[in-house]
């Protein structure tokens, strides 16, 4: 299992990848194609199944450009970008769904849990996009669509999209779930019910209360899937690799002990500066340990490491993080994490040496600490970070607090 995950990650950082191009190729012209052909089943004009079927080929377009866009730049959210097959699986049964739901009345169609589907396995924007033209679909297929049934199904799936993103472990679901429920059947009972009989009465409202219980259902079955298989995977992945006693960290130690632990004393330092701004402690620890494993086979570049973390199945948020700090694009603005890891770096850097030249040199750390992040700040080097001088006089104040720590340097 974790040779095949290796292998897809292995793809989403070559960017001459056959498979995967002509997975996302396909989606052009299936989507199209299926369109066109239901159009004419469902017994449309000609002029109208010509319009379907061109829109269809354009919305299928837009999103293989934007799959692609997100491949190369790395936008997926959590493992997706490794497993971008997934999504596009995830897609055909969608679209397949979404060409079969004109059968059956409106106020049923599970709309909401199709555009949360389509976010948690590609990145929000294109779960909105490929959702709504979907929904789009669904109402050209039908004799009599109108703009209400697209717009009571676009909203609450943006809804939807908007509460529930970036989840995690910690991430509690009832209440988003709760709000796009509600937002939902408010939805189609007043651009729906009301405006079709001018009055409302509780039969009405059966089917309403059918979709929403199905498309919680549906939700909390998928959510609760997900975190298991993608979420709490990925975290017990970064248990693994930031324990000490990891095997490529134990590499490191046997080939360059002072680069092991001064790699080790960052991984403290960041890590707790990380908990306090509220950063991603976990990928900080990743970084600080990890960003110089280049020291077992002498490389520097992020081309010539990075087969190391993809050996190793780091997450990919991980790789996200690594190969940031290590290509160190200074025309770019990089993270506040990375910010982290730099100053950490620097302030066990400048203390090593001075213990390096005197073991029993009493150093005033206040001093220096204000001295480094002050000669940082006039050269300019902390401009091209995302981060607040609030959070670094935050951040100053924390390696204040760690003069102890310090002196196990000596």
């Amino acid at each position: 299992m974790e040779n095949n995950d290796n292998q897809l990650l292995t793809k989403a950082f070559d960017k001459k990848e056959g498979p995967i191009k002509v997975l996302f190729g396909s989606i052009f012209f299936i989507t199209g194609i299926l369109v066109t052909v239901f159009s004419y089943l469902y017994g449309l004009k000609i002029e109208v199944i010509i319009r379907n079927g061109v829109t269809g080929f354009i919305c299928g377009g837009i999103l293989v450009y934007m799959l692609s866009d997100a491949s190369g730049r790395g936008l997926f959210a959590y493992d997706n970008g490794q497993k971008r097959d997934r999504f596009v699986i995830v897609y055909y049964v969608m679209l397949i769904l979404s060409l079969f739901l004109p059968m059956i009345a409106i106020e049923a169609w599970p709309y909401v849990f199709v555009f949360l589907l389509l976010g948690l396995f590609s990145t929000n924007e294109i779960g909105l996009f490929s959702g709504s033209f979907l929904l789009m679909f669904s109402v050209l297929l039908e004799k009599e669509g109108s703009y209400a049934e697209f717009f009571i199904y676009f909203v609450a799936g943006a809804v939807v999209l908007a509460l529930l993103r970036d989840l995690n472990e910690t991430t509690k679901i009832g209440f988003p779930i709760f709000i796009s429920m509600t937002v939902l059947f408010i939805l189609i009972v007043g651009y729906d019910i009301m405006m079709k009989n001018r009055t409302l009465s509780y039969t009405m409202l059966i089917v309403p209360f059918v979709n929403i219980f199905i498309c919680l259902i549906l939700m909390m079955i998928t959510l609760n899937i997900f975190a298991i298989y993608v979420i709490r995977k990925s975290n017990d992945r970064y248990m693994d690799i930031n324990d000490t006693e990891y095997p490529l960290l134990v590499q490191l130690k046997e080939k360059d002990k002072d680069a092991y632990f001064r790699a080790i004393h960052i991984a403290y330092l960041a890590e707790r500066i990380a908990l306090e701004l509220n950063l991603n402690a976990r990928a900080v620890k990743t970084m600080s340990y990890y960003y110089r494993i280049g020291v077992l086979d002498g490389s520097s570049k992020w081309e010539d490491v990075k087969h190391f973390y993809i050996e190793n199945n780091f997450p990919e948020e991980a790789l996200g993080y690594l190969e940031e700090y290590i290509v160190n694009d200074r025309s770019k603005q990089l993270s506040k994490e990375a910010a982290v890891i730099y100053m950490s770096e620097t302030v066990i850097a400048s203390i090593t040496y001075l213990f390096n030249k005197d073991k029993d040199a009493k150093i005033n750390y206040d001093d220096l600490i204000d001295k480094i992040f002050a000669h940082k700040m006039e050269n300019r080097e902390l401009y091209c970070f995302n981060i607040s001088l609030y959070e670094l006089e935050h951040m100053k104040a924390l390696m204040k607090k760690e003069k102890l720590y310090y002196d196990f340097l000596r």
